[in-house]
């Protein structure tokens, strides 16, 4: 998962990590907010989901230590990190004044 997930972050296209866990009640909340972020900015962004019960290792490299975490990454730098629900209106926001 490691290469590949540096693959993911180097994209010019800006990339939302999700680090969640399926037991986790916040991070059910979050799957329809993330998929309304999805469709409302369409293909200007990439979401990536990282279930840390199957990725511990890169969870714990990311220094994950709650979930949900988020991650925008963009070139392979990290733009912005937050752990938490977060409205969609919010997430957008934030995406949009650090990707422009």
């Amino acid at each position: 998962m490691n290469n590949k997930f540096q693959d993911i972050i180097n994209s010019d296209k800006p990339v939302l990590i999700d680090f969640f866990a399926t037991w986790c009640g916040p991070c059910q909340t979050l799957i329809p907010i993330l998929k309304q972020v999805k469709d409302s900015l369409g293909d200007r962004i990439s979401i990536i989901k990282v279930d840390v019960d199957k990725n511990q290792e890169l969870a714990s490299q990311q220094q994950v230590r709650g979930v949900p975490t988020m991650m925008l990454y963009q070139n392979g730098k990290q733009l912005w990190r937050q752990s938490g629900v977060l409205s969609k209106e919010e997430i957008i926001q934030i995406i949009l004044d650090k990707i422009n």
